[in-house]
């Protein structure tokens, strides 16, 4: 039986296709204006990189922000279902998730079954989310890519106070022209969205251990301030990004 998983994010567009319970590929592109052009696309990638037809697919689940566009799915599953089950299938062993979305953020509870217990969400704000990164980044100068590592530089780490992304952007951006050092800024802007990550982790009540989902799971300064400020080792894996995709792959599968 061959299933397909498809998180629609507001940044990217992630799929995986799963054959009798082992990923036979997976592939990510971004999302652009149109989240059902996105996934037709990613699905026509997917196919030609597996080899197979549409037709071979027994169940299509979608997730993520864009999910509700995405008509031809079999099945729509909320992301914190997904990123549940996908988490728990790589790493079964987490109890906390968190998942830093382009447009929301979420921590989210497991029971050692893999099921959700309880989680919450920020959905509200820009400021504890990717986006909030990416902003931070472009004001800094920085890929994205690179913005982490630049991050894990800092030894003096700048304060910043600003709970809201716009303010926050012109704050830093009165600290370069101070001529604070570049290093700093950018380990002060990690430890500020991990502030706001590790607020919503004391609201639902951490229960070790902790890993991340999603694509922000590959910036080693997230990580690498989640840490500090929780006191407990943040897991990742490889497959972060892919968590959602994943975990709806598992649950068509189900189905």
């Amino acid at each position: 039986m061959i299933t397909l998983g498809l998180d629609i994010g507001s940044l990217t567009a992630k799929g995986v296709l799963l054959k009798e319970g082992q990923i036979l590929v997976k592939h990510l592109i971004p999302v652009g204006y149109n989240s059902k052009k996105a996934a037709l696309l990613l699905m026509d990638e997917l196919f030609e990189k597996a080899k197979i037809k549409q037709t071979d697919v027994q169940k299509t689940v979608a997730t993520g922000y864009g999910r509700n566009n995405i008509d031809f799915a079999d099945k729509t599953v909320s992301e914190i279902i997904c990123h549940g089950r996908g988490i728990h299938f790589l790493l079964p062993e987490i109890r906390t998730i968190i998942d830093i979305g382009g447009q929301d953020s979420k921590v989210i509870i497991l029971d050692d079954k893999g099921n959700v217990a309880n989680f919450v969400m920020n959905d509200k704000c820009a400021a504890g989310t990717g986006r909030f990164l990416d902003v931070m980044a472009r004001a800094m100068e920085t890929e994205i890519q690179y913005f982490g590592e630049l991050a894990l530089r800092g030894k003096n780490p700048s304060k910043i106070s600003s709970v809201c992304t716009v303010f926050a952007e012109s704050e830093i951006i009165s600290l370069v022209a101070k001529g604070e050092n570049r290093e700093d800024i950018t380990s002060g802007i990690h430890l500020s969205i991990a502030r706001r990550i590790v607020s919503m982790v004391k609201r639902v009540g951490m229960k070790p251990p902790v890993a991340m989902s999603g694509g922000v799971a590959l910036n080693v300064g997230v990580i690498d301030a989640l840490q500090k400020l929780l006191e407990t080792p943040v897991i990742t894996t490889p497959l972060a990004q892919y968590g959602g995709a994943l975990g709806a792959a598992l649950l068509a599968e189900e189905k």
